[in-house]
């Protein structure tokens, strides 16, 4: 069974679904997708998307600030409080985004030494955002996050140096469906270094659909296209890249095996 790291089920559009988020989250298990982790960008947004996913417990949360968020006064108390809460098992989407809000820099770097604070305080791994950032975000992650806690790069688009340095870190690297991209062929070269041990997938729905469904919207049962391109870059079974993703998913957030 695989699972989804990352995704946001509060932003999908299941208005084709005539039963709505419960028939897509069906349709996303027949798909053989056992498990998903809701991300929080927001916290206005964070009890909205709570309420949304509390009745399943296949479906876990994160709380945080996206780096693109950050434009004004964030209050870190109230995400310290949310990122405690039992259905939290990581803090973020937190990191940098230098590519599309270079402009607000010195704020995204004050958020993500605050979620690295909260992340240490509260005992959970972080989820990191980097865009064209990587000096910055490999040098705060070294000098400042939990390293025990650990954490992941999700949605890796940088360079193998960048991903090496991560990985010495003792952090993740989730790839997305970028990697079936057709451009996409320094990123596939990445993933053909990194170790099986290492390594999440994840839709980061409803952004970023898979081969064949680009340019659609994005759903957590096409986490299945993702692992299928990654069983085929390390040449192994779908069924074993499937097991290695899900006992790393839960090594790294601490779980119990549902």
């Amino acid at each position: 069974m695989l699972i989804d790291s990352h995704c946001h089920l509060d932003k999908l559009d299941t208005s084709h679904y005539a039963g709505g988020l419960t028939e897509l989250i069906s349709s996303t298990q027949a798909a053989g997708v056992a498990e998903m982790l809701c991300i929080g960008v927001n916290t206005q947004q964070f009890p909205n998307m709570l309420t949304l996913i509390q009745d399943y417990d296949f479906i876990h949360a994160s709380a945080g600030v996206h780096p693109l968020g950050i434009k004004g006064e964030v209050d870190y108390s109230l995400l310290a409080q949310q990122a405690a809460h039992d259905k939290v098992i990581a803090v973020g989407e937190t990191g940098l985004d230098y590519h599309y809000a270079a402009d607000t820099k010195e704020q995204q770097l004050e958020g993500f030494l605050q979620h690295m604070a909260i992340a240490a305080q509260v005992g959970k791994p972080l989820i990191v955002h980097s865009r064209d950032a990587r000096e910055d975000t490999v040098s705060l992650l070294k000098r400042h996050a939990d390293l025990e806690l650990g954490g992941v790069i999700h949605c890796f688009t940088e360079d193998q140096a960048m991903a090496d340095a991560c990985l010495e870190l003792g952090f993740y690297i989730s790839i997305s469906g970028i990697a079936t991209f057709r451009n996409a062929e320094s990123l596939r070269e990445v993933v053909r270094q990194l170790p099986l041990e290492r390594i999440l997938v994840e839709t980061d729905a409803p952004y970023l659909a898979p081969v064949p469904y680009r340019g659609k919207q994005n759903e957590p049962k096409y986490v299945a296209e993702v692992a299928q391109l990654v069983a085929d870059i390390k040449g192994v079974p779908l069924a074993q890249l499937a097991e290695q993703t899900s006992a790393n998913f839960y090594k790294l957030f601490n779980l119990s095996r549902s």
